[in-house]
C-alpha cells in the first residue's frame, strides 16, 4: 500500500513506548486529521493492522488498545461519513 501519511512510522515509535504512548499518538492523529477522509480512512487501516500484528506477536495489552482504536475510529467513520466519503471508507477498508 502506498501510504499517504505517516501514521504506519508513528504507532512504530509510540509501540516502544507502550500504551500511554500509543493512545497521545492515537489522540494526536484523530484530532487533527479526522476531517479528511483520506487520512481518517488511512488511521482506521493502520491501527487495524497494528492490532493484528501485536495479536501475532502476543503482545496482548497494545493489541487489544489497538483494536479499542480501530472501533473507536470506525465508528467516528460510520456516524460521520456520507456519500462518496463513506464509500471510499468502505472500498478501501473492506
Amino acid at each position: 500500500m502506498d501510504w499517504q501519511t505517516t501514521f504506519w512510522m508513528d504507532f512504530t515509535i509510540a509501540d516502544a513506548f507502550g500504551v500511554a504512548a500509543v493512545k497521545d499518538t492515537f489522540k494526536r492523529a484523530f484530532d487533527e486529521w479526522h476531517s479528511n477522509v483520506v487520512y481518517v480512512t488511512e488511521l482506521a487501516i493502520v491501527v487495524n493492522w497494528k492490532c493484528w500484528q501485536h495479536w501475532e506477536l502476543g503482545n496482548t495489552a497494545l493489541s487489544e488498545l489497538y483494536h479499542d482504536l480501530y472501533y473507536e475510529v470506525r465508528g467516528w467513520c460510520l456516524d460521520n461519513l456520507k456519500g462518496d466519503d463513506l464509500q471510499y471508507y468502505w472500498q478501501m477498508t473492506d
